[in-house]
């Protein structure tokens, strides 16, 4: 972390597991505290997101540019996670 930086309090939910874990990392010495895990946790993530998109961005470059409306309505439809389909029993 930067000497400085400005920091801001938020509150966050997670599952009762994760919380445990990175209770006992700080416990454990891995970690200097909780909020220390989590905003290195966010940075990754954050730096994670911006490669994909840097990536993505570079292959749409070699393959012709942007996505159309087509194209990407398309990834959607197979990207986004859809909800469980209810079969109806027989009657």
């Amino acid at each position: 972390m930067v000497i400085g930086m400005a920091m801001e309090k938020i509150t966050i939910t997670v599952p009762s597991e994760q919380l445990a874990d990175m209770r006992a990392m700080v416990s454990a010495g891995r970690a200097a505290s909780v909020s220390a895990f989590a905003s290195h946790a966010i940075s990754v993530a954050l730096s994670d997101a911006a490669g994909w998109k840097e990536m993505l961005d570079e292959a749409l470059r070699e393959t012709g540019g942007p996505l159309t409306t087509a194209e990407r309505e398309w990834a959607d439809a197979i990207l986004s996670p859809q909800p469980p389909k209810h079969r109806q029993a027989a009657a």
